[in-house]
């Protein structure tokens, strides 16, 4: 799974050195995310979090 995020994020940066304006808002939201997501899955193999919901 974090192989494929990574792969995603470098693509979405790809596309972003040539979206045009349009485009742009919408590649930056996708790659905000999927940076987010795979911090969270790398902090959780790490053992920085708890995959156990806090309740």
């Amino acid at each position: 799974m974090t192989i494929a995020l990574e792969i995603q994020v470098e693509e979405l940066r790809q596309e972003l050195k040539n979206a045009d304006p349009a485009e742009r808002r919408q590649i930056e939201a996708e790659l905000e995310l999927a940076q987010a997501e795979l911090a969270a899955l790398v902090a959780e193999e790490e053992g920085a979090t708890d995959a156990a919901p806090p309740f």
